[in-house]
């Protein structure tokens, strides 16, 4: 059965205007431009200022999910959806930044007189919820109802708050990333799967909005009265909503893929739609328009194709998502979608005697024609691409897999007489090893992508040390440097690696000099070369290396801390102890209520013989850190006796650890 739209006509009778379009169209068009320019100013700010806010983002609600933290992006998603289950979903309509993209993709497509027909799909349709469940959902059934069973250590830390961001870029791709990402989440997705393709089968936060849509009391609604079923409300949607059916049916729109942008309302000749409370969709009977739904939604899959291009679309998505492609979720996604299409209509050409695409003949009457050709081979080069890039994928989960197994702390691994693995271990070493092998860069692995061959080659290089192979190791990394360019990660690893060789010392002296020189604000390298200096017994490097810190960030806190520390600990003389207390007490301005600094500055009192001000100073810092066991310990010692020898005092804090793998 077909169901067919009534022509057209330049006026409708008894309507009110005479031009056929919609009168809202450049109003959301200039709301959506706005958001751009919102962006913009955002963006600008922060590159002015050095601090912004952090980004208004949903994808930020994953931070706090997983670990407590509000961001702006989780108040600006929950703002959203709560709006969304009154008002419908208004948001995807009015308010994304995305939406702009394919809604200028589809203008310029109709500039060029092509119109996408949209893509319709039973199953594919759920992938957008089941990547909002993945990304805002299971990170919490893991955390309180797997976690228990399988990761004991692993504990909620609690809500915190974090509004404001110096590094405003950092949890998005760069432009490497994200050119590709808008060409075809943005573009290639509107071309082939219709106007908001990627809305409808690809986007994690419309899997949310869509079912609070069924919730919402607020829907385009019909004034039967006035509606003659004309059909201009359906020619105009952008949302691919059969508006003039839904509307005959239930007197209102229920389709979830509704935005509410208000076309329908605007070009409806005799007014008889317009935004108001209609009730919630989820309470509409809808078993007895069976018949008519499945005639007007007329499914471009059989229920074989169905099944068979979802795996499609899973597999493409493991592919091309991954820690080791580094493609972000929300690209993988509509790449996902993409080749869903590509692959069903590269099927569809192969199979039916006769097959087109917007215009464009791929086979006729059995002959396949040029246009089909090229569109089989770039679906053939697609798959090609997606199942080298799921091997790649699939080595490293397995590579980590193994990897996991070896557990020995870094510490062991990188001390010169490191533990040795057991048999066990040592197997899983060299399986991990092996795989890790084929994601390398080429020539000597099979990957062609960057950006993961850095933490390959750091990851190879830890079970180099493991199985004691230091020379392999540092020849690894050193090709790396030399490669990719210095790096602090790389920069640490060639240290240890160094050190864990006896006859080396000399070399790692060399190479923290040499690397601090030219990097001097490197300070997790920096706080490495200090541990290590400390103790191998070498004060006056040591407190050196702490001034050539503070130099190259002179207000930096950590720094002054690191130096003040170094000063009292290992100190020569009176001055370069009362400079470290000195430094203490700036530390302290700057940020008051430290028990650590209060006890660094007690141990210095101490040592200069000022008892009474030390232990007046342990008392504050006992009361600032009151379980600090180290504290107490430190203080328990002074008042004992007149100048104690100090222990070596705990890492300052807000120093950043140094990485371990």
């Amino acid at each position: 059965m077909s169901v067919s739209l009534p022509v057209l006509p330049v006026s409708a009778p008894g309507s009110k205007r005479t031009k056929f379009g919609s009168r809202t169209g450049w109003k959301r068009a200039a709301v959506l431009a706005g958001v751009w320019a919102f962006m913009i100013v955002h963006l600008v700010q922060w590159l002015a200022m050095g601090t912004t806010l952090a980004p208004i983002e949903p994808s930020e609600s994953m931070e706090t999910v997983k670990n407590g933290v509000v961001t702006v992006g989780a108040i600006f998603f929950a703002t959203a959806l709560l709006s969304t289950a009154l008002l419908g979903r208004w948001f995807c309509g009015w308010g994304c930044h995305w939406v702009a993209i394919q809604d200028g993709t589809a203008w310029l497509l109709a500039k060029a007189g092509i119109r996408p027909k949209p893509f319709r799909s039973r199953l594919l349709v759920w992938m957008p919820l089941c990547l909002a469940l993945y990304m805002f959902v299971w990170p919490l059934f893991y955390r309180f109802a797997v976690a228990p069973w399988v990761q004991p250590d692993l504990r909620w830390p609690g809500f915190s708050v974090h509004l404001v961001t110096q590094d405003f870029w950092a949890t998005f791709p760069g432009w490497l990333m994200g050119i590709p990402f808008v060409l075809v989440s943005g573009v290639l997705v509107v071309w082939l799967l219709g106007t908001k393709g990627y809305c409808t089968y690809a986007c994690p936060y419309g899997g949310f909005f869509a079912p609070l849509d069924e919730l919402a009391p607020m829907r385009i609604v019909v004034d039967h009265d006035r509606c003659e079923q004309c059909g201009h409300c359906t020619a105009v949607c952008t949302s691919n909503v059969r508006v003039h059916e839904e509307v005959r049916d239930y007197g209102m729109v229920v389709d979830v893929g509704c935005m509410k942008c208000m076309d329908c309302v605007s070009t409806c000749p005799n007014e008889a739609l317009r935004f108001g409370a209609g009730g919630p969709a989820i309470n509409i009977e809808r078993a007895g328009t069976k018949a008519a739904e499945a005639a007007s939604r007329r499914y471009d899959l059989s229920l074989g194709e169905e099944v068979a291009f979802a795996l499609v679309a899973v597999g493409a998505l493991f592919a091309a998502r991954g820690s080791y492609v580094g493609v972000p979720l929300l690209f993988a996604s509509g790449i996902a979608a993409c080749t869903a299409f590509l692959a069903w209509k590269s099927w569809r050409v192969l199979r039916d005697p006769s097959s087109t695409f917007h215009g464009s003949r791929l086979r006729l009457r059995g002959a396949l024609r040029p246009a089909g050709a090229a569109w089989l081979a770039c679906t053939a080069i697609v798959l090609a691409g997606l199942a080298w890039t799921g091997s790649l994928n699939a080595a490293a989960f397995m590579a980590r897999t193994f990897d996991a197994r070896v557990a020995i702390p870094a510490e062991a691994v990188f001390a010169p007489a490191g533990q040795e693995p057991t048999a066990a271990q040592r197997a899983d070493a060299e399986r991990a090893l092996a795989l890790y092998r084929w994601c390398a860069a080429w020539p000597e692995g099979w990957s062609p992508f960057r950006a993961a061959w850095r933490r390959t080659d750091l990851e190879r290089a830890y079970l180099m040390a493991v199985l004691r192979d230091a020379k392999g190791a540092e020849a690894l990394l050193r090709r790396s440097w030399e490669r990719d360019g210095p790096d602090e990660g790389v920069a640490i690893v060639i240290g240890r690696v160094l050190r864990m060789q006896i006859d080396r010392r000399d070399d790692a002296l060399a190479w923290y000099d040499a690397v601090l020189a030219g990097h001097p604000t490197w300070r997790s390298l920096r706080e490495e070369q200090l541990v290590w200096l400390d103790l191998e017994n070498e004060p006056a490097r040591l407190v050196a290396s702490a001034r050539a810190g503070v130099a190259a960030m002179p207000e930096d806190l950590a720094s002054l801390r690191r130096l003040s520390l170094a000063l009292i600990e290992r100190g020569e003389s009176r001055a370069e102890i009362e400079e470290g207390i000195a430094l203490v007490r700036r530390t302290l301005e700057i940020a008051p209520g430290n028990g650590f600094a209060h006890a660094a500055l007690a141990r210095g009192l101490a040592k200069l013989g000022l008892r009474d001000e030390a232990m007046a100073e342990f008392r504050r810092a006992l009361e600032l850190e009151p379980a600090s066991e180290a504290i107490r310990a430190m203080a328990d010692e002074a008042a004992g006796a007149e100048a104690p020898p100090m222990p070596a005092p705990e890492r300052a804090p807000g120093l950043p650890p140094a990485p371990l793998r």
